[in-house]
């Protein structure tokens, strides 16, 4: 009785496994959130959990900020494990495609954040989303602070389904928001 029922239940996950790869559905999500910061700013953000080639966790923030005369600008804000990495406030990100395109996003900070700590960097995404044509995979190359004579990086892979809602941020304007911001 307790192996059929234990059959049947592994059958029903396995046929959702197949029926989300046949179907292509990705993984779970996250969305476009709107932040109503403080009378005339708001900020439309994608964060993703995303993992370099060394298992190293980075949460990747790309947030654009609209103040009353118009948009502030598109930022990526990679965040590592305080302790474990040290990036390189200085250097510029490094966008790949895994093909020929590839970009380069310097490092910027928005107008509100003063510093930020060492496991921490912010780019300026405006002309990497503008020609980003395709839901691809991204490579992005972190540089990261290091004691040796060549640059140290680090390579987070951003999956696709990511790459979609980046677009789609990058897309997205105020004047498509309602009054409470849906």
């Amino acid at each position: 009785m307790v192996r059929r029922l234990v059959s049947s239940v592994l059958c029903l996950v396995l046929a959702g496994l197949c029926l989300t790869l046949v179907l292509g559905v990705p993984p779970a999500l996250a969305s476009v959130h709107v932040y109503h910061e403080r009378p005339g700013q708001t900020t439309l953000r994608s964060q993703q959990s995303l993992r370099d080639r060394k298992d190293r966790s980075w949460q990747a923030i790309l947030f654009k900020r609209y103040r009353p005369d118009g948009l502030e600008g598109l930022y990526l804000r990679l965040v590592g494990f305080p302790g474990v990495v040290t990036v390189d406030p200085q250097q510029p990100l490094t966008v790949a495609t895994g093909t020929l395109l590839g970009w380069q996003a310097s490092p910027k900070l928005d107008p509100p954040t003063p510093v930020l700590p060492s496991n921490t960097n912010q780019y300026d995404m405006t002309a990497v989303m503008a020609e980003l044509e395709k839901a691809i995979p991204l490579t992005l190359q972190v540089p990261l602070q290091g004691n040796g004579p060549s640059p140290v990086v680090g390579e987070i892979v951003v999956p696709p389904y990511a790459v979609q809602e980046w677009r789609e941020l990058a897309a997205q304007t105020i004047d498509g928001l309602d009054a409470d911001g849906s």
